[in-house]
């Protein structure tokens, strides 16, 4: 979404993606994570084969290791324009 609440690339799955994972990059910032303190990430997408296609984008996010977690294809999301949705857990090394 934008910053005023509107879906954005809609119909375009890659796009929805790396923008998810932008968001979650400024989320996972402002604690002071990053993206190697993700130790669990689910993604839910309406269209399972296009994100098989792109899910490659992944390893720019964990070039070290990919969490645990689960891909799941689902009816619908939040928004009907919404195509993929992505959950993190994260947590610091003690």
């Amino acid at each position: 979404m934008d910053d005023a609440g509107n879906p954005t690339a809609v119909g375009d799955l890659d796009q929805q993606m790396k923008n998810a994972y932008a968001d979650l990059g400024k989320v996972l910032a402002h604690y002071g994570y990053t993206f190697d303190d993700v130790v669990v990430e689910n993604v839910f997408t309406t269209d399972m084969a296009k994100f098989l296609e792109v899910s490659g984008y992944r390893s720019t996010i964990y070039p070290n290791r990919f969490p645990t977690g689960s891909w799941l294809e689902v009816k619908g999301l939040a928004l009907p324009e919404f195509m993929i949705e992505i959950e993190l857990e994260a947590h610091k090394a003690e």
